[in-house]
């Protein structure tokens, strides 16, 4: 088998065969097109048919070469950057270029068996760029209304508006007639600020409505789990983006960040936290964990268990941070053969 490691650049990407046992065969540097892929392909044909594409995990730069490859019918594996490192550290070449990346890569792809596999993307991912898209409105409005404070602070000292209260459209007529008056840069300044926290709110509530109605319908299991709402639900499915590649839960709990990480090199067993993993996911389960913490029965039981065990506040909310890992992906597991199953319903029809 020959492994073609990519290095992924948004003007070129530089191509690097290697064999089973890790030797150069060859290398090229295409461009980003379909055509560009086309003739990459073309050239990596002279090794045989039997071979594997190891891509960088950067998918803006490089969703496009492995969609075309797919549809190609080639085999495909996403390599994370931090394999990289390792494989450049123990070469006997020394520097960084692309060249030198792309055959890290692959040889990362012949060190480690199990990688995450390439697929066409789906929904989740619909669902991830509606996420990030009102991440970053929400993001754009919080700027606005801080600076909205500054220019109400200076017009009257008086004139500053309790937290939160920027954002319902009442709020904001009352600011609107109260400063209609008054004139000069910074009032005019201020009024354009309240238009556009309105236009964002107005935006902000109409993604989350369409969010709501694509995770219904997407993942009804895991909106049933106590504590995740549909922003949160959307948020998992889209950094998870396919359960099926995770191979068991603790691959899932390892990718996520909530599985410890063992310290210990003698007869007491430790473990501590780990700050590896999707810090997205990672945050989106301590979301539920807090919630549950609040309101769940079973979840205060379980933590009330671990302090009396001895644990403290913090490491009790790890704990059960964990245990809701392996409920997400058993909940994500069950929309996956829900969504196969009403599919193959569609297709027989």
């Amino acid at each position: 088998m020959v492994v073609f490691g990519i290095d992924a650049h948004k003007r070129n990407h530089t191509a690097v065969a290697v064999d089973d046992r890790g030797r150069k065969l060859g290398e090229r540097t295409t461009g980003t097109t379909s055509g560009d892929h086309l003739r990459l392909l073309t050239w990596a044909k002279r090794w045989g048919d039997d071979r594997l594409w190891a891509i960088e995990d950067c998918r803006q730069l490089s969703r496009r070469l492995a969609r075309d490859l797919l549809a190609a019918g080639e085999r495909i594996v996403r390599v994370p950057p931090k394999l990289m490192a390792n494989c450049r550290s123990s070469a006997r070449t020394y520097g960084k270029s692309n060249p030198i990346d792309a055959l890290a890569v692959a040889r990362a792809a012949l060190r480690e068996p199990d990688l995450p596999t390439a697929s066409l993307d789906g929904d989740t991912r619909e669902l991830r760029l509606l996420v990030d898209h009102r991440d970053d409105l929400v993001a754009e409005r919080t700027r606005a209304i801080n600076r909205l404070r500054w220019h109400l602070h200076e017009l009257d000292p008086t004139l500053d508006p309790p937290a939160r209260c920027l954002i319902p459209a009442k709020h904001l007529n009352t600011l609107t007639a109260r400063l209609a008056e008054a004139d000069g840069t910074v009032a005019r300044l201020a009024r354009h600020l309240l238009e556009r926290c309105r236009y964002l709110t107005l935006e902000i509530r109409s993604l989350e409505e369409e969010i709501q109605v694509l995770v219904s319908e997407a993942a009804p299991s895991l909106m049933n789990i106590p504590g995740c709402g549909a922003l949160n639900a959307a948020k998992i499915l889209g950094e998870t983006a396919g359960i099926a590649r995770f191979r068991s839960k603790s691959a899932y709990a390892r990718h996520n960040g909530t599985a410890p990480l063992p310290v210990w090199s003698g007869n007491r067993e430790r473990h501590r936290l780990a700050r590896t993993g999707n810090r997205q996911l990672n945050a989106a389960l301590h979301r539920i964990a807090i919630t549950q913490a609040h309101y769940h029965p079973d979840a205060r039981a379980y933590l009330q268990r671990r302090k009396e065990a001895g644990n403290t506040s913090t490491e009790a909310i790890r704990a059960l941070r964990r245990r809701l890992s392996d409920v997400v992906y058993r909940a994500l597991l069950s929309d996956a053969h829900i969504l196969n199953d009403r599919s193959s319903l569609q297709q027989a029809a």
